[in-house]
C-alpha cells in the first residue's frame, strides 16, 4: 500500500479524551488496483476503513467534498469494478473480507453485474456530464419526497444513483428517458407535477409521486418493476437501497463515485480527478 493509514489524534473536549481520525494522504486517481485476492481483500478494508473516516470530517455537507473522500471514493469505485469483472476473483476475495463488509460487498457486486447486463454501450460521442447537487440538498429533496409520498428516501437515493450518477451523467437514455431520474416524456407530463425534468428536486418529487402511483411502500419492487420493467433493476435498486438505509456513510461514498460510461470500445470514466 503506497499511502498511510489514518491516524488518531488525542484531543481533549471538556474533560473528556476523544480519539479522533486525521487527514492521511489518499491514492492517485490512477493507483494500481491488486490482483491478488488476499491484498485485494486488505485494500477494500483499508480503503472502505479510511473512505469512512474521511467522510466523517467532511463537513458541512453543503460544500463539495475534499479531495480524500474523491480520491478515496474512486479507488473503491475502481476496486469494486475490478472485482465486478471477474467473478472468480470476487468469490475468492469475499471470503476473505470481514463478515460485515464481505456482505456489503456481495450487494453492490451483485448490483453492479445486474446492472452492467442491462446497460446497452453508448452510442453518442458526446457524452454530457455536470456536477450534482450538493450532497446535503438531495438529501433535503429526498426527505421532502418521502413526506409528501411516503417513498423511503433510501429507494429515491438508489434510483437516482443507478439512472444518472445523482444527475452527473446527463445524456438521454437509448429510448428518450430524461434527467437525473430519467423519465420518458410521456411519463414526465402525468407524474412531474408541472417541474423541469431535468431539475434534480423536481425530478425527486416526481419520482415519488410516480412510484407511490404505482405501489410504493406497500410493494416496493411492483413500483419498481413499473419504473422500469426489469428484474435485475429491480432487484439492483433494492440492493443499493438496503446498504444505503444500513449507515448514511454509504450515502456518501456512493455520492462520490464518479461516472463510468460503457462504450463499444470498452468502459471510460468521464468525470473525476485524474482525467486529460
Amino acid at each position: 500500500m503506497k499511502w498511510p493509514g489514518p491516524r488518531l489524534a488525542l484531543v481533549v473536549s471538556t474533560s473528556v479524551l476523544l480519539l479522533v481520525p486525521v487527514a492521511a494522504a489518499a491514492p492517485a486517481p490512477n493507483e494500481p488496483v491488486p490482483r491478488d485476492p488476499a491484498a485485494l481483500a486488505r485494500m477494500l478494508e483499508t480503503t472502505t476503513n479510511q473512505l469512512g473516516a474521511a467522510i466523517y470530517r467532511w463537513h458541512p455537507k453543503s460544500v463539495p467534498a475534499p479531495d480524500d473522500v474523491v480520491l478515496l471514493a474512486l479507488y473503491q469505485q475502481r476496486i469494486y469494478r475490478a472485482l465486478g469483472a471477474n467473478a472468480k476473483l470476487s468469490r475468492t476475495t469475499i471470503r476473505l473480507l470481514p463478515r460485515g463488509l464481505a456482505a456489503v460487498a456481495a450487494d453492490l457486486l451483485a448490483a453492479h453485474r445486474e446492472l452492467y447486463r442491462l446497460t446497452p454501450p453508448l452510442t453518442t460521442h458526446k457524452i454530457k456530464v455536470g456536477p450534482a447537487l450538493p450532497a446535503s440538498a438531495l438529501l433535503s429533496a429526498y426527505r421532502e419526497a418521502q413526506r409528501r409520498f411516503k417513498v423511503p428516501w433510501e429507494v429515491l437515493a438508489a434510483v437516482n444513483f443507478v439512472e444518472s450518477k445523482f444527475g452527473k451523467l446527463r445524456n438521454a437514455s437509448a429510448a428518450g428517458a430524461q434527467g437525473p431520474m430519467q423519465f420518458m416524456p410521456a411519463t414526465w407530463r402525468r407524474y412531474g407535477l408541472g417541474g423541469n425534468v431535468h431539475d434534480a428536486q423536481d425530478a425527486i418529487l416526481g419520482a415519488a409521486n410516480y412510484l407511490h402511483a404505482s405501489g410504493a411502500p406497500r410493494d416496493l419492487r411492483l413500483a419498481l418493476h413499473h419504473y422500469n420493467p426489469s428484474r435485475s433493476y429491480v432487484d439492483a435498486v433494492l440492493r443499493y437501497a438496503r446498504r444505503i438505509a444500513s449507515g448514511r456513510t454509504m450515502f456518501f461514498a456512493l455520492y462520490n463515485w464518479q461516472v463510468f460510461v460503457k462504450t463499444a470500445h470498452g468502459d471510460r470514466r468521464v468525470t473525476g480527478p485524474g482525467l486529460p
